[in-house]
């Protein structure tokens, strides 16, 4: 790297190494160390003189060297003598030879390797440097990571003379360029979102080092922000033109007409990383293709030569190929095959989502976007909220590359547009059972059973060439009895494989049956079924029982514990049976200790219970024990997080038990694991006599809204529950689902829908007599009133629902809405007041542990102590938060508590610091939704405004002023306000 100040290779005196070597740091406080133990340097004069002679590369320096080194052109009468002095003194401290006499001056000889700071910095930036000339910038990256960690606060802190002085601005300036180099390479990685935060810090700290404001108008850009980044380059101008009558570099301006001009080159880094970096931006996600892929030859050919198309010299702009066709008729085994065989076309990678289309719930096009992104590199905190931005960010990561992209069990064409690549070079295999004539240029092929000579091929392949051999009339009859459907086949044969001691013409006889056999494929499901029919009737019962029983649970999957509680078996027997359900290819083996049926088995698993489980009421039984093991397990994750709240008391009783956790961490674990399974069970106990139980579930399981996790899919279920209770006329049902409602509109800032509920739920509660759900829904209006500025009705509504919580013995609630209650009294101006209530509340949370509910009596307290002035402290609260939300992975409450240090620094004139935490607030999101998010921007723009960058925080206003019109917020009017002429002039 350029510019990078050298020291001397330090070399070892013949006799062997001390068992204690020196060590010595300029990289910070002048400092020496014998191993661990620190040695004396002696007075500021003293450590220049031994920060002179580290830093000379080994060379002897002359007593007038070392005398204008330490006092310059004003010396004192005895300068001389003092430097002798010094450097008597040292050597004393130091090892004998280290500190060496010579010509009349002094050096610094013999140390070993890695003794001075300086000079491992300078080895960590060598292999930096040649690590990312070889595109290793994962290594390159994590090197010079360590180079900059061995600076510890300002270089030769302390220390006096003209020497020293040019050597602390020299090394100050290394230590930017190698700074700007990581940042540079954080940009190549794709890490544009994470990078902004740190990127403002340092541009408010070094407002005239153009090459920080170009690293952070490209990582603006390449968040989406381009306003923003365009503002950067306007704060930039002016402030050279302000502070040194100069326009900005070149290379600057560049950047901001390419970014006028939305350059596609902005959105790939300027020197991509090659492929040794352990980036995952090659996804090869494919899932096997099957040993035995026999026939469907002119199909193979066909759909080769379209992908061909994407990849050829020609590069079609987006080659879509989709294929439809009846369930089990061969269309995922045919697309996963011809995608094998053309990987080498699409060498920056392969994408594969089941898209569950066929089921009652079909993959969100948004989720699924999230997931791609993140195989193709994309870190969390870049990845948008909405549709429409997770679908452009996917296209520009998919810009310049060739990655194909399989799209298996699409539901319809709108569910698979927005997952469509948009550019030249790569190509998209879809497959479903609707022809997607609505989708814009797709290649259609409509996939039919297999030929009689494929089937056949097939079969023998599964069973074996010796014993269809001798019996190719009755293995002709099995697969045309089997419609020649691939699935029905396979099955069939798998069979027929798994018993040595049947022919091929008892199994042809069995398939004689009219009844079990596929006569019509436009029959659809019913063609399906009678296949299935025939690997079902050679299941033990056992075996028959456990998939009867296990396909009537919704979700996308199901674990080993869940399936035990709906077998009422014991976990080994369960898996036992589960196992040999896999080996029938009934079931299918999703991940270690989870399971899940292809859906079209799943239907017909369910109709065999409609029609063979008996008594009847096992049905409902088995559905029973999974809500009750769910619930059980949810209850005990929330007891584990919030120790003492008295909520898991007033849930229905179960009969049968959940898993035990010993800690938090894998409580959480399962939690986030189970969601979807979890709501699934919720949503499909609407409508029959496990609703309470259901209801209850929901609320035992609020962390999933909560902590931003699963929260769509949570409040989509909260408002099944809320129509299933109503049509059930339970009031004390319903009015537990509006208040899991409630807390859902909270987290996502929809505070009139969420006062609209709350109400209804207070009501609902009231006439139920329900004072659990009563004193919740007090809390929640209390909180809603704060969001309207009703601040003397959120006290009423939190002082009632302490009464409650006390009534009960509910201290976790009790100081919940303490908390709550000292932000109140701040809104109607009682500051002392409302900070002893803070305290108060948190002496409460501390009473009962250390427990994630603890956070927010930090979090309420900082709050208070912020509105009193009381700055340092405040930040300790909030710093206290932040480590517990972090511990139990509620990222939102993260992102809220950096939004209120960024509040404080702001308040305390440190807008380089607010900055920086707003932007963190906003990569990690906030309780609140879009609200909230303008309020970060808003602040945001007000600590830049404060550095000097008006323009950036004008565009920050802007972005605020659009969120608060479109949810009409009270704030709009603030924010107009700072960006009229008068305020922005």
């Amino acid at each position: 790297m350029d510019g990078v100040p050298r020291v001397p290779e330090q070399r070892r005196p013949g006799s062997s190494a001390e068992p204690a070597a020196l060590r010595f740091s300029v990289l910070g406080p002048v400092r020496a160390w014998r191993g661990d133990e620190p040695v004396t340097t002696g007075s500021p004069q003293q450590r220049a003189l031994l920060a002179a002679l580290l830093l000379r590369e080994g060379r002897t320096a002359t007593a007038a060297e070392l005398i204008d080194a330490l006092w310059g052109e004003e010396p004192p009468q005895q300068a001389l003598a003092a430097v002798r002095t010094y450097a008597s003194r040292l050597r004393k401290v130091l090892d004998p030879g280290v500190l060496v006499s010579e010509s009349g001056g002094y050096a610094v000889r013999g140390l070993g390797e890695g003794a001075l700071d300086l000079a491992v910095a300078q080895e960590h930036a060598a292999e930096a440097e040649k690590a990312r000339n070889t595109g290793d910038l994962c290594h390159a990256r994590e090197v010079l990571t360590r180079a900059l960690s061995l600076w510890d606060g300002e270089t030769l802190a302390g220390v006096p003379g003209p020497y020293a002085q040019a050597q602390r601005a020299r090394l100050e300036e290394w230590r930017l360029q190698l700074l700007e180099s990581r940042l540079d390479m954080d940009l190549e990685r794709g890490n544009h979102a994470e990078t902004v935060s740190e990127l403002t810090a340092l541009t408010a700290a070094h407002p005239l080092r153009e090459r920080l404001r170009e690293l952070l108008m490209l990582a603006l850009y390449r968040s989406g922000r381009q306003a923003e980044a365009l503002a950067v380059y306007a704060d930039t101008r002016r402030l050279l033109a302000d502070e040194l009558g100069v326009d900005p570099r070149p290379g600057l301006q560049e950047l901001q007409q390419r970014i006028l001009r939305a350059d596609p080159g902005l959105a790939e880094p300027s020197a991509p990383a090659s492929e040794p970096a352990v980036l995952p931006v090659r996804p090869a996600q494919l899932p096997a293709t099957v040993p035995d892929f026999t026939g469907r030859a002119c199909f193979v050919r066909e759909l080769s030569e379209v992908l061909e198309s994407a990849s050829g010299s020609e590069g079609r702009v987006m080659a879509v190929s989709a294929l439809a066709g009846i369930g089990g008729v061969g269309k995922t085994t045919l697309a996963v095959h011809v995608a094998h065989e053309a990987r080498s076309a699409f060498p920056d990678g392969q994408l594969y989502v089941d898209l569950q289309g066929a089921g009652g719930r079909a993959a969100e096009p948004e989720t699924v976007l999230g997931s791609f992104l993140r195989a193709l590199g994309t870190a969390d905190s870049a990845i948008p909220d909405s549709l429409e931005e997770r679908a452009a960010l996917y296209r520009s990561v998919l810009d310049g590359r060739r990655v194909l992209v399989l799209l298996d069990n699409a539901r319809d064409a709108a569910q698979v547009r927005p997952l469509l690549p948009g550019t030249a070079g790569c190509a998209a295999l879809v497959t479903s059972r609707m022809r997607m004539v609505d989708l814009a240029g797709a290649h259609l092929v409509d996939l039919d059973v297999m030929s009689p000579d494929e089937a056949l091929a097939l079969f023998t392949k599964i069973v074996g060439e010796e014993r269809v051999a001798s019996e190719r009339e009755a293995a002709l009859d099995v697969v045309a009895a089997c419609g020649f459907l691939p699935l029905a086949i396979r099955i069939a044969a798998s069979r027929l494989a798994a018993r040595r001691t049947w022919t091929v013409s008892v199994l042809a006889a069995k398939l004689a049956d009219e009844r079990r056999r596929l006569d019509e494929l436009q029959a659809g499901d019913l063609a399906v079924k009678a296949t299935f029919e025939l690997g079902y009737g050679q299941l033990e019962p056992a075996q028959a029982r456990a998939f009867r029983l296990l396909g009537l649970a919704d979700g996308p999957d199901i674990s080993l514990a869940a399936a035990a509680a709906v077998l009422d078996l014991s976990p080994d027997e369960t898996e036992d049976l589960l196992e040999s359900l896999v080996d029938t290819s009934l079931l299918e083996s999703a991940a270690p200790g989870r399971y899940r049926f292809h859906d079209l088995v799943r239907l017909y698993a369910r109709a065999c219970a409609e029609r063979d489980e008996q008594p009847p009421s096992e049905r409902e039984a088995a559905l029973s024990r999974l809500l009750d093991f769910y619930l059980a397990t949810a209850a005990g994750v929330y007891a584990i997080e919030r120790p003492g709240d008295r909520l898991v008391d007033g849930l229905e009783g179960t009969e049968y038990p959940g898993l035990r956790h010993a800690d938090g961490s894998a409580a959480l674990d399962w939690l986030y694991s189970e969601a979807s399974p979890l709501l699934a069970c919720v949503q499909q106990a609407a409508g029959t006599g496990r609703l309470r139980r259901a209801v209850d579930l929901l609320w035992a399981a609020k962390d999933l809204a909560e902590s931003g996790a699963n929260a769509h899919q949570y409040e989509t279920t909260a408002r099944v529950m809320c129509d299933a209770t109503r049509d059930a006329g339970d009031a004390r049902a319903e009015g537990r689902a509006r208040t899991t409602l409630t807390n859902a509109l909270l987290v996502s800032g929809r505070i009139q829908q969420a006062a609209e509920q709350a109400e209804l739920a207070m009501t609902l509660a009231e006439s139920a007599s329900d004072a659990t759900a009563a004193s919740w829904v007090a809390n929640d209006r209390g909180l809603i009133c704060l969001h309207q500025g009703l601040f003397a009705d959120g006290r009423t509504f939190l002082e009632q629902a302490i009464e409650g919580y006390r009534a009960v013995g509910n201290r976790a609630g009790e100081a919940l809405s303490l908390s709550n209650l000292s932000r109140a009294h701040l809104g109607m101006g009682n500051i002392d007041k409302a900070v002893a209530i803070a305290h108060h509340g948190l002496t409460a949370h501390l009473a009962i542990g250390r427990t994630m509910r603890l956070a927010n009596g930090h979090f309420a307290l900082g709050i208070a102590l912020t509105r009193a002035g009381r700055h340092t402290d405040a930040l300790g609260q909030f710093s206290d938060a932040l480590h517990i939300f972090e511990e139990h992975r509620q990222r939102l409450w993260q992102g809220t508590t950096n939004f209120r240090i960024a509040e404080v620094h702001l308040a305390a004139g440190r807008p380089a610091q607010a900055a920086r935490h707003a932007e963190q607030a906003l990569a990690l999101g906030c309780i609140g939704g879009d609200r909230m998010r303008g309020n970060v921007l808003t602040l945001l723009g007000r600590a830049l405004s404060g550095l000097g960058q008006v323009d950036r925080a004008k565009a920050c206003w802007w972005d605020a002023l659009s969120l608060y019109e479109q949810s009409g917020a009270p704030e709009t009017e603030d924010v107009r306000a700072l960006l009229s002429p008068a305020q922005t002039a």
